[in-house]
């Protein structure tokens, strides 16, 4: 059975997830710490419970979710792995930043680890997330599926009675509803939601009330 810690991260109150099953090793989702006492809560966390973490993913290459892959290289010696499309998103975190806030973000960040592959399955512990392309509020947007649990992490495509934006450089409207029709709603009802930002949700429940699914 996995365990799902969420952590709220930074200025735009970002969701980052570690995710575990009972063999101690563990996944970090969207890695959004910015402040010390944010990545000192993560790496607490992750220590104090005796987790392994081997795989740092992202589920597309804004800032607010990759603030913090530079704690985790310092601390667990991981890059992240994103797909291919959202790379210079990340490998340009700063410009990034800057171009959106108007302020510089002095930290230095490790590059990218690794591309994901056509149809590639995340393995850790006695689990696997299926990553699964749904573009349209970034070119590289992924979703993270465990259907054994039915559990789905959607990054910025599908929130709480709402959907990503789709007017940031790289988004498309017409993706990001092609993304939410032929990948997220095929999912069995009772299939978890944890979002990027906001609190959970299900399939199921989305289904019935966002508007952007009917």
């Amino acid at each position: 059975m996995l365990n799902v810690k969420t952590f709220m991260f930074n200025l735009l109150q970002e969701n980052t997830y570690v995710v575990n099953d009972d063999t101690k090793e563990c996944v970090i989702i969207d890695c959004g710490a910015y402040y010390q006492q944010e990545s000192d809560a993560l790496t607490n966390y992750i220590n104090d419970n005796g987790l392994t973490p081997v795989h740092l993913l992202a589920t597309h290459g804004h800032f607010d979710h990759n603030f913090g892959i530079d704690t985790i290289y310092k601390n667990y010696g991981l890059q992240v792995e994103i797909a291919e499309e959202d790379g210079p998103l990340v490998n340009n975190l700063p410009q990034q930043f800057q171009d959106f806030m108007r302020v510089p973000l002095r930290r230095e960040y490790p590059q990218v680890g690794r591309y994901f592959e056509k149809d590639e399955v995340i393995r850790f512990g006695n689990h696997q997330l299926k990553v699964l392309k749904t573009p349209g509020h970034s070119r590289g947007g992924v979703v993270f599926y465990c259907e054994e649990e039915h559990i789905v992490f959607t990054g910025d495509t599908l929130f709480k009675m709402s959907v990503g934006r789709t007017d940031f450089d790289g988004g498309s409207y017409q993706e990001l509803m092609h993304s939410l029709q032929t990948v997220l709603v095929p999912m069995p009802a009772e299939t978890m939601v944890y979002s990027g930002h906001g609190p959970k949700t299900t399939i199921g429940e989305e289904l019935r009330y966002n508007p952007y699914l009917r």
